[in-house]
C-alpha cells in the first residue's frame, strides 16, 4: 500500500514539508510505502478550461503536473499539506487541484482513495482548520474517504509555527500530524 504526501508549500524545507514528512516517516515505520511530493519546486499552469480532458486522458498543458496525477492516481492515500494564505490554501495548491479535472473526467480515479489534511498557520487559531476544509472538499469533490486525526484536533494535523523550526516545538500539533498518520495505517492494514 502506498502513500503519497504532498507539500503545497512554496517553501521547499518549510514547516509544510516537515510535517508532512513526519507523517510519511511515521507510515513507512508501519510498513507502508511513501512517495513525497513538494509544489515548490514545480512548474504548475493554470487551468484554461480548455475541455481537452474531456474528450481525452490528460491534460493539453505540458509541466510537471502530469506527474504529479500519476503519483495521486497510484497511491493508495494521499496526504496534502499546505499553509494557511490568507485563511485558506496557497495559490499553487488551488492550481494543482484545477488541474486534477481530468482525473475526474475520465473515470473518477481518485474515489475511494483515503485522502488526509495538514495546515500549519502563524498563530493556534490562524485559520488551519479553513484551509483544511478547503483541502477535504477537494477530496469529497473526487469521492475520496477523508479521515480526521482521530481524537485530537479532529480534522487532520494542525500545527502553529512563525519561523524556520517552530513547528518543532508545537507539540500539541505534532500530536496531531503523529494521530493523522497512525489512522493512515490503521485503514491501510
Amino acid at each position: 500500500m502506498k502513500v503519497v504526501g504532498i507539500s503545497a508549500s512554496h517553501r521547499l524545507d518549510g514547516s509544510t514539508s516537515y510535517l508532512v514528512k513526519r507523517a510519511l516517516d511515521a507510515c513507512s515505520d508501519a510498513g507502508l510505502e511513501t512517495e513525497f511530493i513538494t509544489l515548490a519546486d514545480k512548474k504548475i499552469g493554470f487551468c484554461t478550461n480548455c475541455d481537452y480532458c474531456r474528450r481525452n486522458d490528460g491534460c493539453s498543458i505540458q509541466d510537471d503536473v502530469s506527474s504529479i496525477l500519476d503519483s495521486m492516481k497510484n497511491a493508495d492515500a494521499i496526504i496534502i499539506g499546505s499553509p494557511t494564505y490568507f485563511g485558506g490554501i496557497t495559490g499553487r495548491l488551488r492550481a494543482l487541484f484545477d488541474r486534477t479535472l481530468p482525473l475526474r473526467r475520465n473515470g473518477m480515479q481518485l474515489s475511494g482513495k483515503i485522502g488526509c489534511a495538514i495546515s500549519v498557520g502563524g498563530s493556534r487559531n490562524g485559520g488551519q482548520e479553513f484551509t483544511i476544509s478547503d483541502i477535504h472538499r477537494f477530496m469529497l469533490i473526487h469521492e475520496m474517504m477523508v479521515v480526521g486525526d482521530k481524537g485530537t484536533a479532529h480534522f487532520g494535523g494542525i500545527c502553529v509555527a512563525r519561523g524556520k523550526g517552530d513547528v518543532e516545538n508545537d507539540a500539541e500539533g505534532l500530536k496531531t500530524v503523529d494521530n493523522l498518520a497512525a489512522r493512515i495505517s490503521e485503514l491501510l492494514r
